[in-house]
């Protein structure tokens, strides 16, 4: 039993630092290594060989420039190392059902080419892959330049400077994010199975395919999606979803501004269950993306009537003759009643390229659903071509849903809604053609990172938000506590909560004030995001919360001015006792106040019990996954007994360090006195929120309490806050209390110091703040 004494050893070493927040897992586990080495195969550390996941490469983030000239300084040819040719890059799910070989352009033409005769729609060629969402994209995204310049940068192709390397440019949360490819295409039998031009020694569609696949981990991860993902990710505009059985009255009307601000646009018809992309009997393929490609009211004449008619231009991502044989369509005689004018302004073709115009209303009735994709502001401002294109004001900020703190769930949990962010925002004038004198505004809620983390077992969470009206916005607290959401209904919401990557939805408000509050559906879910608001005319977005500050403290909680005579006796005693402690000097250290402390509230607040999410829990899977049989007989729940041992010596040192004016590491009496009425005023604070007597507060609580304790603190900082002093299910500990409330008076002190003139601005050295902050 030697080797399992010393495991416990260990074992219990770790449960000691876990619990002060110092646990180092990789010395611990390399430690029980060294003890046990027979079992050592049965742990996996992220990125080890049968850990399912797969290693981070060494160099990091990827430099097109600095790789392309490494490369032809070597004279090689450029191989991506974090995206290998082989079948996991193809298929995750299951193996290939043919054989692919990896080819560069060169091995598969004579004479390359990124472009031939520029990049178009017709460039956008569907291979066996069922990705027709991302085709629909990318050929709307050569409607402009400067949008796809911006996703396939020109400084790059097969003649001066090639080395086999290409990248690419995507948005991601707010970010653009640079791709780095090699140029192997994966083939069969010679040929290019995915996305390729119709012109075969094209490869800017080909290529642009490789670095999607990559950004999202594999080929097999673009099949099945949505148009709208794609598009926002070729442009960081925010998508609308409409399903056209319920459009709006105005939807060509929303249609028409859409394009007039270069929005991207793109369509689809209910698949058949059945039959895979069926044709119906007027050409149009189900369950296929199309996208829109000019939106028009022309005029018409025929003997019986005149007037406009609203038409769409659509494109097969197919190219081909796959289109539209009804009214409208290439051999329609309806175009007899168009003058030449107006077709040659229209740019009208008759060719089999896959691209076919249709009147509004046979739209509307054959086609099932509509994404737009409404670009941002700083999307168009280069582009000659889009002067004269009208643009949307944008307004954009990224919040967070922690558990206990600022994930509160929807509505429907309404003790805890409030406690999500809120952002206010103000709407000034309505639109320029709007009847009813409103305001146009988009608001966009996309929750971040999800697609990455599947393969760790996250899903997109139910996510959605509300609107609420500030009818006198200056006389509102920030945030909106919970008396202003159980009395005041929304104007607006999202049309429902939905698991998706975005829920967005267009709304026409009066000019106003506004609170936009993004949830989950379920409280307590975790996880980030960004919300956007786009409008017609300038709106004004903030986010609806406290400024960081020192405010009053709650009367329920202020000491009285005379003490009670049972407390200056017990006043008395600790003063005995500090004497007794600090010796000649008169001064004592964080062990001697340890001792003070814990005999002055021996019994004043209840102390935390074990946590059943806490460390020992961890610790005790991790001996039982670990070492399985050997752990059986051992007595792990005396391990994990933990006695009423008083404050910790980090909250004790922290005490002192906020104290000692002079740094000599102890307190004399004054300083001790100080600090003693500061314990004891949070000491009533924690009491007054921990209304059960666990010994613990709720996460939800905290705000309140530090308020309660005259501290004003804004999301963010409560986020960090909790993530540093709460358990895992949203506990804060009388002790994780403390040295919260310690760490929080020590800073503010040490920057209203250096700010006396109430600027929200202190200067520091180098030196300065690295004394300050490491004794705190």
């Amino acid at each position: 039993m030697g080797e399992a004494t010393n495991l416990l050893n260990v074992m219990n070493g770790a449960l000691q630092a876990l619990s002060s927040g110092e646990a180092d897992f990789n010395r611990i586990i390399s430690e029980a290594k060294h003890i046990l080495p027979k079992i050592t195969n049965h742990l996996k550390v992220l990125g080890e060989k049968g850990s399912g996941f797969r290693p981070r490469s060494d160099a990091g983030v990827q430099d097109f420039y600095e790789l392309r000239d490494r490369c032809l300084a070597n004279g090689t040819l450029f191989e991506d190392p974090d995206f290998p040719c082989d079948d996991t890059s193809i298929f995750f799910s299951k193996p290939p059902t043919k054989p692919f070989e990896w080819r560069r352009p060169s091995e598969i033409s004579t004479n390359p080419k990124l472009f031939v005769e520029g990049a178009t729609r017709f460039d956008v060629v569907q291979g066996e892959l069922g990705d027709c969402w991302l085709l629909a994209a990318v050929a709307n995204l050569t409607l402009s330049d400067q949008l796809f310049y911006q996703v396939v940068p020109n400084d790059q192709g097969f003649e001066d400077k090639y080395a086999g390397i290409f990248h690419f440019r995507f948005w991601q949360y707010g970010r653009w994010v640079d791709v780095v490819i090699d140029d192997r295409l994966p083939t069969c039998y010679g040929k290019l199975v995915f996305l390729h031009s119709s012109t075969q020694n094209e490869f800017w569609s080909a290529l642009l395919e490789k670095a999607y696949a990559k950004l999202h981990g594999s080929y097999e991860a673009l099949k099945g999606g949505s148009t709208c993902e794609a598009m926002e990710d070729f442009t960081g505009g925010v998508t609308e979803l409409y399903e056209l059985s319920e459009a709006p009255e105005n939807l060509f009307h929303i249609i028409l501004k859409a394009y007039e601000r270069s929005s991207l646009m793109g369509c689809s018809i209910e698949p058949d269950p059945r039959v895979l992309e069926a044709t119906t009997p007027l050409g149009l393929v189900k369950g296929h993306a199309y996208s829109i490609t000019k939106v028009k009211s022309v005029d018409i004449a025929t003997p019986n009537t005149s007037g406009k008619i609203p038409l769409l231009r659509l494109r097969n991502p197919w190219g081909n003759e796959a289109e539209w044989t009804g009214p409208w369509g290439d051999k329609s005689r309806e175009w007899q009643f168009i003058s030449e004018a107006e077709k040659a302004e229209m740019g009208l073709t008759f060719d089999e390229d896959g691209e076919f115009w249709m009147s509004y209303k046979d739209f509307l009735q054959h086609f099932s659903r509509l994404e737009i994709c409404n670009l941002s502001p700083d999307s168009l401002t280069e582009d000659p071509s889009h002067q004269s294109h009208k643009k949307w004001e944008m307004s954009v900020f990224e919040g967070e849903w922690v558990r206990g703190v600022t994930a509160g769930g929807c509505r429907n949990y309404l003790e805890t809604f409030w406690h999500n962010p809120q952002y206010r925002i103000t709407l000034v004038d309505p639109d320029e053609d709007d009847a009813d004198n409103k305001c146009t505004v988009i608001v966009g809620l996309m929750q971040k990172n999800r697609r990455k983390q599947r393969k760790m077992g996250a899903e997109c969470l139910t996510i959605g938000f509300a609107m609420y009206q500030l009818n006198n916005p200056e006389s509102l607290p920030k945030p909106l506590g919970l008396d202003f959401f159980k009395y005041t209904a929304s104007v607006a919401r999202s049309p429902s909560f939905i698991n998706m990557r975005e829920v967005s939805c267009r709304f026409s408000l009066p000019p106003g004030v506004y609170c936009i509050v993004p949830s989950t559906f379920e409280p307590n879910e975790e996880g980030e995001f960004i919300i956007r608001v786009f409008s017609e005319n300038k709106n004004n977005m903030e986010e609806n919360d406290e400024e960081v500050g020192i405010g009053e403290v709650d009367d329920r909680v202020k000491l009285p001015d005379e003490p009670m005579p049972e407390e200056v006796k017990a006043n008395e005693k600790i003063r005995e006792l500090f004497k007794k402690l600090a010796g000649e000097d008169m001064e004592v250290d964080w062990m001697e106040l340890k001792e003070i402390l814990d005999y002055a509230m021996r019994n004043d607040v209840p102390r935390n019990q074990p946590d059943s999410t806490g460390g020992e829990n961890l610790l005790t899977s991790l001996l039982t996954q670990c070492f399985g049989n050997i752990c059986r007989d051992l007595p792990l729940n005396s391990l994990f007994e933990t006695k009423n041992e008083g404050f910790s010596k980090d909250v004790c040192r922290s005490m002192i360090a906020m104290t000692d004016v002079d740094r000599s590491g102890k307190l004399g009496f004054e300083e001790f006195r100080q600090l003693w009425i500061d314990i004891k005023h949070w000491k009533e604070v924690f009491k007054l929120y921990d209304k059960s007597n666990s010994g613990y507060l709720s996460a939800f609580e905290l705000r309140q309490a530090l308020n309660s304790a005259g501290y004003h603190l804004n999301n963010h900082i409560l986020n960090v806050l909790c993530h540093r002093y709460a358990s895992k299910d949203g506990k804060i500990s009388f002790d994780d209390f403390m040295m919260c409330a310690v760490r929080l008076k020590s800073m503010i002190d040490m920057f209203k110091e250096r700010d006396p003139e109430n600027t929200n601005t202190a200067t520091f050295t180098l030196e300065e703040w690295v004394e300050k902050t490491l004794y705190s």
